[in-house]
């Protein structure tokens, strides 16, 4: 019994000291980690040591809270994007070309002031105090120096001397009056200088545009284009001279200035090509006219000319060409002769167009390519101007060759 109790009491004894070392453990422990905190959290925890862990929850709820509503940082909000401001497209202005009757006039008045050859051969023949047979073969050889021709300047001369010596006419007024009509009568008034522009119900008039290089071909189609416009005409051109590179955007230039739209090709593409989708835009575009600008050739080039034949047969797979115009220089005389015969044989030319016709041309080839040929010149160019290119009209033509 005495051992129980003994047993009993050191068991208490044991027990009470394990509780004082466990809590002096305690209370060390709490003591280190107060020294490891932050100042404030320090302080913090010395005033809640006695609080339960129900109170540290409500301080750790108060934080969180005050985390939410404290004042969200400013959103700096995205700058508006600016567009670049867009000009509008500047279009150009149309010019309005002249109409073919002022031009008239005003070439008439140019032409009259230039003094070639023939008209000053045929002025000093009028102006003579005596006409011989020296006076007469001086005439002649004017005329002859003015590519008239053989056949066309020996009628002129036999008509005026015999109309002279059997009239007796003595002043100069009536000489000029029949010297005016045998001339009138050597360019020919009868014949049919109308271009055949005007569409049929089906198809638009195709006019193709030949010449050798240097005559002002793409030129010319360009300031054709401007009088066809000139006369209410819904125009297409094709730039089918595709060998020589600022051809097409030549003709693209002269089309953008009156309205009149250009198909074109590839430098070097098949000219027959770009000519058949000329006109097929055309007929596609119900227009009223198309004008195609060809290449420029040399008329001793077989090959050449072989193929000028071919773009005509590939256009009339689309519609029927209704003009062949041939450019001719007139300051070249004879050979610009030589080269309408040619030309003539290969796609049957329909009408000459006389470019440069100004005082160092020889007016006389007016006369004799209409013989040659019988093929009427239908335009006549004198100047650099956009409007420079007028209806050719025998009677304007002689009163200006005959003007003082």
């Amino acid at each position: 019994m005495d051992l129980t109790i003994l047993f009993l009491v050191i068991a208490a004894v044991v027990a009470l000291a394990a509780l004082g070392i466990g809590a002096v453990s305690y209370r060390r422990h709490q003591q280190l980690t107060r020294a490891e905190q932050p100042a404030e959290l320090t302080e913090t925890l010395d005033d809640t040591d006695e609080e339960d862990s129900a109170t540290g929850s409500v301080a750790v709820a108060e934080r969180e809270s005050e985390a939410v509503t404290a004042e969200p940082e400013a959103v700096t909000e995205p700058e508006p994007t600016v567009e670049p401001e867009v000009e509008p497209e500047t279009v150009p202005e149309l010019e309005e070309p002249e109409p073919p009757a002022s031009r008239l006039v005003r070439l008439r008045r140019r032409l009259a002031g230039q003094k070639n050859a023939l008209s000053r051969g045929l002025l000093a023949l009028l102006s003579a105090d005596q006409i011989d047979d020296e006076t007469w073969e001086d005439f002649e050889d004017t005329l002859l120096t003015a590519d008239l021709g053989v056949g066309p300047t020996t009628e002129l001369v036999e008509a005026l001397r015999t109309k002279l010596r059997v009239e007796g006419v003595a002043g100069s007024d009536k000489a000029r009056d029949i010297l005016r009509e045998e001339l009138v009568k050597l360019v020919d008034p009868t014949l049919d200088r109308s271009l055949a522009t005007n569409a049929s119900l089906e198809h638009p008039a195709v006019v193709m545009v030949v010449g050798v290089n240097g005559t002002g071909k793409t030129t010319t189609v360009g300031k054709l284009a401007r009088v066809l416009v000139a006369e209410d005409k819904d125009v297409v051109l094709g730039a089918a001279d595709t060998f020589r590179a600022a051809a097409a955007e030549q003709l693209a230039t002269w089309g953008e200035r009156v309205g009149v739209p250009t198909v074109r090709g590839e430098e070097g593409a098949d000219p027959a090509s770009v000519a058949f989708e000329a006109v097929k835009a055309g007929v596609d575009g119900e227009a009223d006219v198309v004008v195609v600008d060809t290449a420029g050739r040399l008329h001793t080039k077989t090959g050449l000319m072989d193929e000028l034949g071919k773009v005509k047969r590939v256009i009339e797979k689309v519609a029927p060409v209704t003009e062949v115009l041939l450019v001719i220089d007139a300051t070249t005389g004879q050979n610009g002769l030589t080269q309408a015969r040619i030309f003539s044989e290969v796609v049957d030319v329909t009408g000459i167009v006389l470019t440069k016709l100004d005082g160092s041309a020889k007016g006389g080839i007016v006369v004799q390519v209409q013989r040659e040929l019988g093929v009427p010149v239908k335009l006549v160019g004198l100047g650099e101007g956009a409007d420079d290119l007028a209806p050719f009209e025998a009677e304007g033509f002689v009163d200006a060759l005959l003007t003082d």
